[in-house]
């Protein structure tokens, strides 16, 4: 049978091995398995999980209060969801149980094809990681801040990195739309801005690559008062130099 799966890419939500919905009421509920499903198959100690549950506010029976939250989640979850160990809890589930973890999992695979020259597989790799991702990571963690930014990071990277390999495939007019996008919300993130430039070469957009370069070139002065990396500088004297034809299209959705 199916494990249970954990979502705490979004809201924290719970699947049976069926796909049926596990209802999780109440804010410190979730919070709990929040923090728990972090850890999967590891024992969180009592006072990490009251800090991080009630975000640096224990109620006066600390303790009591985390006892009574653990007895909730087992009879929401099951007896044998959340085991008992020696100065804390560990919630009964493996690594890949867990959306988060198994994002991680599979971005760390579409990264290594995409390194050793596999786009087509980094492409079908990244594709399944980014589909795990719901909504702002940790959204039932009272105080997600810092984590939240860590992994929301990692989620740029992976988006980053799938549209590297669509490019890699010859989809670059299909890459366009989520790139501009992406760089208008990102607008100071050299390597988005290099994608898009080079979206915009292979697509056969050289005036508007060349005139994307200046705004950037613009915004760094700007903003940061520094000149664009190698990277992007290398990419303008491409763009100036006459080339030979440009990489295909592609039919297909360039990212998921």
């Amino acid at each position: 049978m199916d494990p249970v799966r954990y979502r705490i890419l979004g809201t924290t939500q719970v699947l049976r091995p069926d796909g049926t919905a596990v209802p999780v009421g109440g804010a410190r509920l979730r919070a709990l398995l929040t923090v728990l499903a972090l850890r999967p198959g590891r024992t969180v100690p009592v006072r990490v999980l009251v800090d991080e549950v009630w975000d640096g506010e224990p109620p006066a029976d600390a303790t009591g209060a985390l006892q009574a939250l653990v007895g909730r989640l087992r009879r929401t979850l099951g007896a044998d969801a959340v085991a008992s160990a020696e100065g804390g809890y560990r919630l009964a589930a493996a690594a890949d149980d867990v959306d988060l973890h198994r994002f991680e999992r599979l971005a760390g695979e579409g990264l290594r094809a995409l390194t050793d020259g596999d786009p087509a597989k980094a492409a079908v790799v990244l594709d399944d990681a980014l589909v795990l991702w719901r909504g702002p990571a940790l959204a039932d963690l009272p105080d997600r801040t810092a984590e939240a930014a860590r992994w929301n990071t990692r989620h740029l990277d992976v988006r980053r990195a799938r549209l590297t390999a669509a490019l890699a495939l010859g989809y670059a007019e299909q890459s366009l739309p989520e790139l501009t996008a992406l760089c208008d919300t990102h607008p100071l993130d050299e390597p988005l801005q290099t994608l898009r430039l080079r979206a915009l070469r292979d697509a056969g957009r050289t005036a508007e690559a060349l005139a994307a370069y200046e705004d950037v070139r613009r915004l760094l002065a700007d903003r940061l008062g520094s000149d664009p990396g190698p990277e992007l500088r290398a990419l303008h004297g491409e763009l100036l130099r006459p080339h030979g034809p440009r990489p295909a299209g592609g039919a297909r959705q360039a990212s998921g």
